[in-house]
């Protein structure tokens, strides 16, 4: 017997108090048909959830067979669902990945029967609603009809004592719904059905008693309950109770678990196989690292002093000093303090680690004092630094590249620009994510050579070293390089060729050099997408045809042209008769020669296909000051020629007067409709002396509690910390400190308010009348005003001033962006360093120069290189590894939205909050499995083609890479418990899902 007690339920939304149930009490017998009658929003279905035990009422009691439900804890609610209670939803709520036959074993699954048996139970339930020759079907393969009929086989299949349906036939047509309701009423024979509708009719026809609710409150009874009555059901429910003995406790098996996930997964093949794949690239990085690693040493004992060269020390004009970090990554941490060898003590590694972590920041080196510095020293030959014997060459870059176009030989001209190229035909003939094949093709062309550089990245174009006293090639590249064709620089316009040292050139290199139609290139890319096979012809071209190529550098000067109607610079790069004009007007490059590395060449410089001297550089510098676009910049410093809109003052340069004439003149520009918005804008900022009044005036009446409990709300919300925690913290803050952090508060919701409130009372002005109002108002705005208003109205440039001066190639010489010095061997280095000492001493501490030596940390010790190298890349692909588990969290999390709705199902039939929170842990755990088995799987095929290549590159037959077995099992454990810890949090979430909100999920 079931009897409700004055039971009472509320929903709060924010300050809404909506009253669901007041005061309802109703006692219901074994065997009937109850129909529950009444409006929307009556409380019906919150009645039937408490009943079905979903929900909870706020007061009141819920007698089960003469016990009361007071005391229920959660384990109980488990239990009487998956026992006592059968739901019959409107919209069936089947899960979609299960068949029939299972979504209707599930209820018998979580209550632990042995499998036969549920699975005679369920086929037995599914015969009893006339679908017994349909279980293997998946719901999307019925009627709706049949698929309410499911849902009955599943509410009957644990022969329940109550069967709960919230509108069974809303879904249904008439035909259906009969079926539906004759069903009902055969099974109220012998159980409580207690059925929600707002059709009248078929409660008259079918139910035994009905009752109706109106606001919450109980309105009639058709057949209610004697007291004679109500002891007689007690006193046999009692009787029941006791014949059935203890309700046993619902649990999930752990197979049942990992089978839902792992039928989820199937049902997303593809995002399953991807998330697997991107989880398995940090196990491929690392056991790749572990595999290669005892051959490292050998290759890096024979080639650290030949492939130095190929190392400068650089240092930038903005620098991030790395050197303690790596340092202490390499385990040279620094010892914490004198002591006696006389016991063990301990070295704070992991402390400084942590400590050299929040302490990077970025610091900007006076290279323009250092270069004069540089310059001096070489040239005094009896210098204590003695620079002019340990560097062998200088290097200065600049934040300016050569701008380049070509006619290819469709007669087009293209920018030469493999990657820009290559992104342009997939823009115009597919679409795909050329980003990602980009970076295959960069890889991919990584020769033997090229490959061990950890300074440069390839390029299409690339500066190269010059020599000294104005010599355009430095004696490193001639020593490293074959002129198999021509002559060297000795213009600013020369150019080289670089081929690899087969010859060859790949083929995006010869279409951006313009000796490849677009059509080749294009019908391979379209290849790829059809995954159709492609032939090719082996072409070749002669050192005569490469050197009458026409290039064209084009001044980042030349490309704008002032427009007279806008006021604005545009570049006429974007249309063809801009780009024509352009490439007539060019200066000509001429390729003077072609070069090839040399045999013994272990680590060349190169790695671009086309060299150019740093005169080319210099001259496009020198060029840019001259144009007009530059000129114009300068002449306006505040705004940005090519939008018209302002700089924002990002650095505190730009004075009071100067923005207050700014925002003067933008105003000045505008027309109605804008003045109108920008004098919205600015009516809702509120004055300083408001703001502080405001907030002073709030504080004074507020306790140290009533702060505090502030920012406990605030801390909870927004940090997701414990209230432990967060209590133990706020305790911990000073007077002084909580009450700054509540003024912040404070201060960002009056703005808000201030801003709704203003707006809200302009909104019945007109745009003339607000435009009229700037205009009145706006000559007495002080300059200070106007440069506030300058900085919190006004729209700006995405660019900088600098910024733009350095797009149009406007730099000064004398500041380079780095400063790249060679050494030939690494006593020179040590000497440069040292040099570098000698200039910091008598600077202050701002003025001195940063700088990360990767090469002298890294290869200062050839007997720890293996160690220090390996260690350090596995912490770093590690990296890859963690955040990949977190991308797995995060999916994981959409899978918990995606299946809110399922979680709301199984909560409905007895699962736990543990059951749901094992199941997306099953599907986690599947996920960590399925990506270090890949991980693995791709190491040991890779690790054949790594063998040959390195056998192949090296000729050290003893270098092969190999992945213990005891390894791959550690690797596919890591994978698994980062994956599962990546999968706390959103199964703690999916757990915490109230059912009755996850049932009305879509």
């Amino acid at each position: 017997m079931l009897s409700l007690r004055n039971i009472c339920k509320k929903y709060v939304t924010g300050e809404i108090n909506q009253i669901a149930l007041d005061n309802v009490s109703l006692d219901l017998r074994d065997n009937e048909f109850v129909s529950i009658l009444g409006p929307s929003g009556s409380g019906k279905t919150t009645l039937l959830n408490i009943i079905g035990g979903l929900d909870k009422y706020d007061s009141g009691d819920l007698i089960i067979n003469g016990v009361s439900t007071k005391q229920y804890k959660d384990r109980d609610w488990d239990a009487y669902r998956n026992h006592t209670i059968g739901f019959v939803f409107q919209s069936y709520n089947l899960i979609p990945h299960q068949s029939i036959l299972s979504n209707v074993e599930l209820a018998l699954t979580i209550s632990g029967v042995s499998k036969s048996k549920r699975r005679q139970k369920a086929k037995k339930a599914l015969e009893r609603v006339g679908l017994g020759n349909q279980v293997h079907k998946k719901p999307n393969q019925l009627s709706g009809g049949q698929m309410q009929r499911v849902a009955i086989a599943r509410a009957l299949v644990n022969d329940p004592d109550i069967l709960l349906a919230d509108e069974p036939t809303g879904a249904l047509d008439t035909e259906t719904g009969i079926q539906v309701m004759d069903i009902l009423k055969e099974i109220a024979n012998d159980h409580l059905v207690i059925m929600v509708t707002h059709n009248p009719e078929l409660a008259d026809k079918y139910s035994t008693r009905i009752v109706r609710l109106l606001d919450g409150r109980l309105t009639d009874d058709t057949d209610p309950m004697t007291e004679e009555d109500v002891k007689t059901e007690t006193e046999r429910s009692l009787q029941k109770v006791k014949e059935k003995g203890k309700l046993k406790m619902p649990s999930m098996s752990l197979f049942t678990s990992f089978g839902l996930s792992l039928k989820n997964l199937i049902t997303k093949k593809s995002r399953t196989f991807l998330t697997s794949f991107a989880g398995s690239i940090g196990i491929i990085g690392i056991a790749l690292i572990y595999a290669v690693s005892h051959g490292a040493t050998v290759f890096i004992d024979s080639v650290q002093e030949e492939t130095l060269s190929s190392y400068p020390l650089t240092i930038q004009s903005q620098e991030i000093d790395m050197s303690t970090l790596i340092t202490t990554f390499m385990g040279k941490a620094e010892s914490i303090g004198d002591h006696e060898k006389d016991a063990v003590y301990q070295k704070a590694m992991f402390y400084e680690l942590m400590n050299t972590l929040n302490s990077l920041e970025t610091k900007k080196n006076d290279l323009k004092s250092f270069k004069t510095f540089l310059e001096t020293e070489r040239a005094d030959k009896e210098s204590e630094t003695k620079l002019s014997e340990s560097v062998s060459g200088v290097q200065y870059t600049y934040n300016v590249r050569p701008v380049i176009y070509t006619k290819n030989v469709d007669g087009k001209i293209i920018k030469s620009d493999s990657d820009q190229l290559l992104q342009e035909i997939m823009k115009n003939y597919m679409d795909l994510d050329f980003s990602s094949l980009i970076s295959m093709r960069n890889n991919s062309m990584m020769g033997s050579s090229s490959s061990m550089s950890m300074m440069n990245n390839r390029t299409l174009w690339q500066e190269m070293l010059p020599g000294d006293n104005g010599k355009l090639i430095s004696p490193i590249i001639e020593k490293q390089y074959d002129l198999v064709y021509g002559n060297w620089p000795s213009e600013y316009n020369d150019v080289l060729l670089v081929l690899d040292e087969n010859n060859e050139l790949d083929d995006m290199t010869l279409y951006a050099l313009g000796l490849k139609h677009e059509e080749e290139i294009k019908d391979v890319l379209l290849a790829v997408t059809d995954h159709e096979l492609i032939e090719y012809e082996h072409k070749n071209w002669s050192y005569e045809e490469i050197c009458a190529m026409d290039f064209r550098a084009v001044l980042p000067g030349d490309c704008y042209s002032y427009d007279e109607q806008t006021g604005l610079y545009t570049d006429l790069s974007e249309t063809d008769a801009g780009l024509q004009y352009l490439y007539g007007n060019a200066d000509k490059l001429k390729v003077s020669g072609i070069i090839r590395p040399k045999e013994n060449a272990i680590a060349p410089m190169l790695r671009g296909s086309i060299a150019y001297t740093s005169a080319l550089t210099e001259y496009v510098i020198g060029k840019a000051n001259e144009s007009d676009v530059v000129k114009a910049q300068k002449a306006d410093v505040m705004n940005d020629i090519f939008t018209g809109l302002p700089f924002k003052d990002t650095d505190g340069k730009i004075n009071t007067e100067s923005k207050a004439a700014s925002f003067r003149d933008h105003i000045a520009s505008l027309d109605e409709k804008d003045k109108a918005e920008t004098y919205k804008k600015i009516m809702s900022i509120p004055s300083a002396e408001l703001i502080e009044q405001t907030v002073e005036q709030t504080l004074s009446t507020m306790t140290r509690e009533y702060m505090e409990q502030l920012m406990s709300q605030a801390m909870a919300s927004k940090m997701g910390m414990s209230e432990e925690a967060i209590t133990e913290y706020i305790s911990a803050m000073s007077d002084e400190d909580i009450s700054e952090l509540v003024a912040k508060m404070i201060t960002e919701q009056f703005k808000g308010q201030y801003a709704e409130k203003v707006n809200a009372q302009l909104s019945a002005m007109s745009d003339t009348e607000l435009a009229s109002a700037l205009d009145m108002t706006l000559p007495s705005y002080t300059d200070g005003m106007c440069a506030q208003y300058y900085d919190d109205v006004l729209e700006f440039s995405e660019s900088t001033f600098e910024g733009n001066l350095i797009s149009l190639g406007c730099v000064d010489l004398d500041s380079p962006a780095s400063i790249n010095l060679y050494a030939s061997s690494f006593e020179d280095k040590d000497l440069i360093e040292k040099a570098i000492s000698m200039y910091n001493e008598d600077k202050a501490e701002i003025e001195k120069l940063t700088y990360t030596d990767y090469v002298g940390i890294i290869m200062s010790s050839v007997t720890t290189i293996l160690n220090a190298i390996t260690y350090v890349l596995i912490a770093f692909v590690a990296v890859s590894l963690i955040v990949s588990s977190i991308m797995i969290g995060v999916i994981t999390l959409i899978s918990v939205q995606e299946r809110t709705k399922e979680i709301g199902i199984l909560r409905s039939i007895g699962a736990s909050k543990k059951n749901i929170s094992t199941m997306f842990n099953a599907e986690t755990v599947i996920i960590g499995f399925t990506s270090g088995l890949l991980g693995v799987l791709l190491t040991y095929l890779l690790c054949i083609p790594i063998n040959l290549i390195l056998h192949s590159l090296t000729d050290i037959n003893n270098l092969s890479a190999n992945l213990p077995l005891h390894v791959a099992l550690i690797l596919i454990a890591i994978s698994i418990i980062l994956t599962l810890i990546a999968g706390i949090i959103p199964s703690k979430s999916a757990a915490k899902k109230d059912p009755v909100v996850a049932l009305r999920t879509e």
